[in-house]
């Protein structure tokens, strides 16, 4: 007849460091490791902001994460924060998508002018007394501006970025 299998109790020191099963616990680390890598690495990158350029939206020192899934699957709109990469994968703009490929974009009296039609901007706050001649914006770039208007154009980045710099969407 075979003996009944007893099991031993385990310490409490181990249960609440591993639980009951630790070759469990072990495995969900691995794969919590694993996933947390894709997402940080290749879906969600941080980005810190660095500069008055698009404030108020956005804080100077905050960290905020760009998605980069999104535009596989759809072009960039108008509206949109996108992060720009420029040289180097570690440096990026963050701007505000205000014209389209193949639109002309023109600065009147501080207010944006997309084919002639004013631009309804509700996250620009500050007067802005811009003035810029109009501009078209080639079939595979997009113009980007700022929040922050209120600073002179000439000390403001902004311009046509080609589709292939744009690295993904801001989330706020």
């Amino acid at each position: 007849m075979a003996e009944p299998v007893t099991t031993r109790p385990v310490p409490w020191w181990q249960a609440v460091l591993w639980g009951r099963r630790p070759e469990r616990t072990a495995l969900r680390i691995a794969i919590l490791v694993v996933v947390s890598f894709v997402v940080f690495k290749l879906i969600l990158i941080p980005i810190r902001v660095e500069g008055p350029s698009m404030l108020p939206t956005y804080r100077s020192g905050r960290v905020n994460f760009v998605n980069r899934l999104i535009y596989w699957f759809r072009e960039p709109r108008r509206g949109e924060v996108v992060a720009i990469r420029t040289s180097g994968k570690d440096i990026m703009f963050m701007k505000r998508i205000v014209g389209l490929p193949g639109e002309t974009v023109e600065f009147r009296g501080g207010h944006i002018y997309i084919n002639g039609t004013l631009l309804e901007e509700p996250y620009v706050k500050r007067p802005c007394s811009w003035d810029q001649d109009p501009e078209t914006v080639g079939a595979f770039e997009y113009y980007v501006v700022g929040d922050n208007r209120s600073m002179p154009i000439h000390l403001h980045e902004h311009g046509r970025p080609t589709r292939d710099r744009i690295v993904g969407k801001v989330l706020l």
